[in-house]
């Protein structure tokens, strides 16, 4: 979504508005016809230098099923309220229905309570979430339904090309490369949501039983909360194996207002909540600033469990154990520090994915647990 977000101010009159959303999901029944296939989703913030190119391409798709558009507007300041309207015309004569609401007060509420707001004010029995700022191929809607409808528990992702090329490059290769086991054991990563949040389509039932996105505002990470809630649910992560959207780099984009200690909050405590939970003890594979981290990071008693760090650096393996200072035990706890060949599983491997000199997957298949924290 583009431009960051704030929360907060007074919204336009109720009559104009979509109702607040609620644990009850309540939504507005289409005004005529019969109820939408697919709705696409989007948030819009002063997205003006994106919006032509964005609606053009979703009035494009080759999807010939009954599809409408629903837009909430997050009190922009610039004109993309104007140019939305100008665009409605264009879409009620393809067949396809353009529904607009938003407010207007000085204070963004954020990307959570847009795209909420626009969820409940559409019909459609699969969401499409689609950004402002990005562009969807012509087949998008149709690949994604035809993946969605197949599997309604899901969050069903697809490949991205990415513009201006050659931005965030390792990232780009991160999210088209992932296998289909790794859509899930790769959860724990900083890259967050294996399938990113403007590739999303799910059918409105798989939505509604995982929830409401967080409507905490600007520096909350409303889709990776959203997904680790979707498994928590038994839901599954698919890809479609095509970039089906053009996905843009800019400053302005919502993602840069989360703060990294945020993102590694939640990731620690998912961690600790789906894995460590269920072992009695583990070895952490980096005895580095990253693995020291995550032993910081952890609850007291998962500390407990952390029965040695291990390295392939011989000047950490060399000082033999590693002194948690900060703790208030006395002794201080000291964890041993072992080559990965004297280490025994199961592992995190606490590494950057890419960076990694130690090839795991060479490991025998008894000594090793692939769960990455980066």
């Amino acid at each position: 979504m583009s431009d960051t977000h704030g929360s907060g101010g007074d919204s336009e009159p109720e009559s104009k508005r979509p109702r607040t959303a609620s644990a009850s999901h309540e939504r507005c029944d289409p005004a005529e016809g019969a109820r939408a296939a697919v709705s696409v989703i989007m948030p819009v913030f002063n997205a003006s230098d994106w919006l032509d190119e964005c609606l053009q391409a979703i009035l494009e798709q080759d999807f010939l099923d009954r599809m409408e558009l629903s837009v909430y507007d997050d009190g922009s300041t610039d004109n993309s309220r104007e140019l939305l309207e100008r665009w409605r015309q264009r879409f009620e004569d393809r067949g396809r229905p353009m529904l607009i609401s938003g407010h207007s007060s000085s204070s963004p509420r954020g990307v959570g309570f847009a795209k909420n707001q626009a969820v409940r004010q559409s019909s459609g029995r699969f969401l499409c979430f689609q950004d402002a700022d990005d562009i969807m191929r012509p087949q998008r809607v149709r690949l994604q339904y035809e993946a969605a409808a197949a599997n309604p528990n899901a969050i069903v992702g697809c490949k991205v090309c990415r513009v201006p090329e050659g931005s965030t490059e390792r990232y780009t290769r991160w999210i088209n490369s992932l296998s289909p086991e790794q859509l899930l054991t790769q959860v724990y990563t900083s890259h967050g949501p294996t399938v990113i949040m403007p590739t999303w389509f799910c059918s409105r039932d798989w939505f509604e039983k995982v929830g409401l996105f967080n409507e905490g505002g600007k520096g909350v990470p409303e889709d990776l909360l959203f997904f680790y809630q979707s498994l928590r649910r038994g839901g599954h992560v698919i890809r479609v194996d095509e970039c089906l959207l053009v996905y843009r780099y800019h400053e302005h984009a919502a993602t840069h207002s989360v703060l990294e200690e945020t993102i590694w909050s939640h990731r620690v405590h998912f961690l600790q909540e789906r894995v460590l939970s269920q072992w009695e003890s583990f070895t952490v594979w980096n005895a580095g600033k990253q693995g020291r981290r995550l032993y910081r990071s952890l609850s007291a008693t998962n500390q407990k469990k952390v029965k040695a760090f291990c390295d392939v650096d011989e000047n950490k393996i060399q000082k033999g154990f590693y002194t948690y200072e900060e703790s208030k035990e006395r002794p201080k706890p000291r964890i041993p520090v072992l080559h990965f060949t004297n280490a025994s599983p199961p592992f995190i491997v606490c590494v950057k994915l890419l960076w990694s000199c130690v090839d795991v997957h060479n490991i025998p298949a008894t000594s090793a647990t692939g769960e990455e924290v980066v």
